[in-house]
């Protein structure tokens, strides 16, 4: 989904996986009971096990670690978004 920039609207019913509001629903399930952290560490146990990975060139990405509390808000921006006009009458 996030690969193609489609939105869960515009999921093709096509594909057998019911609506985009039930696939978004079912994978937020899945995210909250743990299911997508439990296939991460049997994948990389499994590639352990066989040899295939190569921590020589791993790396760590940080960003899906929540700020520090107390961190500095950032500067907030003016809108660029448009307006109601203002009514004449």
């Amino acid at each position: 989904m996030l690969y193609n920039d489609i939105s869960w609207q515009l999921l093709p019913p096509e594909l057998g996986f019911g609506s985009g509001q039930t696939c978004w629903r079912r994978l937020g399930r899945w995210h909250e009971a743990g299911v997508f952290d439990q296939l991460h560490r049997l994948l990389l146990a499994e590639l352990h096990a066989a040899g295939e990975l190569d921590w020589s060139r791993a790396c760590v990405d940080a960003s899906h670690i929540r700020a520090k509390k107390g961190a500095k808000a950032p500067v907030r921006r003016r809108s660029t978004a448009g307006r109601r006009a203002v009514s004449t009458i």
